[in-house]
């Protein structure tokens, strides 16, 4: 419990760090966190796909966070939009694979040394599609959606003309609420599971959480959330966000994160049980390993996005 303390008063910390970073100095140091985070999970999910049976190379799940980041960062870097930005992160996923593939068929003598020791009955062809594949599962998940974040965090970089009259801070409150959302979520459904108990959510999947735990948990979620909002309401530098992005439109935001959080805390688990492990690491002591951290955040950070996109056409 004293590791889980200490290691959960450094995540908020190095959150807290980045945000004044980001508002004082320069959003790209959230990149480079958020790349940096992308490539332990990365990592991580590398060694659970191999636990499953599904051979990948790791080195290229790995390099996806930091190609992907630094596709993303110069697409912003030089206006070229969201979009566009997407198309450049497709065209790194793309490259990946065919390198995969086209690597793996080259090594004949890799491949075939690879085949035999894994008691394979594959063609190098077939062996060499299906470790590309499985390679693109790991980019899939959890780069591609955790690399979201990167785009939430320069939200105010849409050419739309709505972002114009939040004066440059939008990108700071939604930021913020992509960690409060998982965080209050979970502790709130936490705390709800333990008091009152019931039903089980998923008994196969997650034995843990109950139904009281999850309603529970995205009710105060929202109802918290809501009253920091109107807390930063009276901090001069969110006064333009919360002038022109009412109470009820950051409620939508709470709601559907709230929802899909507990979504992807339930699919890692998945993942989990799946690959036979408990933890899929050890990095931060007390809670697992990043995998086990971020794995609301894959989820929330893309359906943010989408919802303020639409919030702001």
């Amino acid at each position: 419990m004293k590791a889980r303390i200490l290691t959960s008063i450094g995540i908020v910390v190095s959150i807290i760090l980045m945000l004044v970073l980001k508002i004082y100095v320069s959003p790209y140091f959230f990149d480079a966190f958020f790349v940096l985070v992308g490539v332990f999970a990365a990592y991580e999910m590398s060694n659970l796909l191999t636990r499953m049976g599904k051979y990948n190379n790791p080195y290229v799940i790995m390099s996806f966070p930091v190609l992907m980041g630094c596709a993303l960062i110069l697409g912003l870097y030089f206006n070229l939009g969201f979009g566009y930005c997407l198309l450049l992160a497709l065209g790194v996923i793309i490259l990946l694979f065919m390198f995969t593939f086209l690597f793996q068929l080259c090594c004949q003598k890799a491949s075939k040394n690879e085949i035999k020791v894994r008691g394979l009955k594959k063609s190098v062809a077939n062996f060499s599609i299906l470790k590309a594949l499985h390679s693109l599962y790991g980019m899939l998940y959890p780069t591609f959606l955790f690399m979201f974040a990167i785009l939430l965090n320069h939200i105010d970089e849409i050419s739309l003309e709505k972002v114009a009259i939040f004066d440059g801070g939008l990108s700071t409150v939604i930021i913020l609420f992509l960690f409060l959302i998982p965080m209050l979520t979970d502790t709130f459904a936490m705390l709800c599971g333990m008091v009152f108990g019931g039903p089980k959510l998923a008994p196969k999947t997650s034995p843990n959480k109950t139904v009281s735990g999850a309603i529970g948990g995205s009710v105060l979620c929202v109802l918290l959330s809501g009253c920091i909002y109107l807390v930063l309401g009276s901090i001069d530098y969110f006064a333009a966000i919360y002038a022109n992005f009412p109470l009820w439109q950051l409620l939508v935001l709470v709601v559907a994160g709230t929802i899909v959080d507990q979504c992807g805390d339930l699919f890692e688990s998945f993942l989990k049980r799946k690959a036979g492990v408990k933890d899929a690491g050890t990095i931060l002591p007390g809670h697992g390993g990043m995998l086990d951290r971020i794995d609301a955040y894959i989820f929330v950070a893309p359906i943010l996005l989408v919802c303020m996109c639409f919030m702001l056409i």
